[in-house]
């Protein structure tokens, strides 16, 4: 791997994702790396019941991802390159495939709740299990609920 192989974080605008792409960010700038900021977003015309589009949740993701940097790296004396990455698709597999060639995943386990995880799955345990990178998964503690911000 070179220094130009990425750091991939991925977030979906928690508190525990912000406490990921904190994490990242840092890890970067120790390695010299870019870091590659993913959110994975979904739309499906026949299924999604809202009136919106595509474009509209791509845009939403984009703020997501400007929103979170912003948020995270204000202040920091040193900050890595930053790509930001908005990608169509399930978070698991996206981050699946954005593993390809990084140095390392990132992402934040945002609850061990049981029935949650047998019913919707877990992000985090996907990727454990199926990333092409080692994998570093931040966990949520009792000061920060995993509630998306807005």
């Amino acid at each position: 791997m070179s220094k130009s192989d990425p750091i991939v974080v991925g977030i979906d605008g928690t508190p525990a994702s912000d406490r990921a792409l904190a994490w990242a960010l840092d890890e970067a700038v120790v390695r010299g790396c870019p870091l590659h900021v993913v959110n994975a977003w979904q739309y499906e015309a026949l299924v999604d019941w809202t009136e919106t589009s595509a474009q509209r949740e791509i845009g939403a993701s984009e703020q997501l991802i400007e929103q979170a940097v912003r948020r995270v790296g204000d202040g920091r004396a040193d900050l890595p390159e930053i790509v930001r990455r908005s990608l169509r698709g399930d978070a698991a597999e996206v981050l699946e495939a954005a593993s390809q060639g990084a140095v390392m995943l990132v992402v934040a386990s945002h609850t061990d709740h049981r029935i949650r995880q047998m019913v919707l799955g877990s992000t985090s345990m996907h990727v454990v299990r199926h990333a092409h990178a080692p994998i570093v998964v931040i966990p949520v503690t009792d000061r920060a609920p995993a509630e998306v911000t807005s």
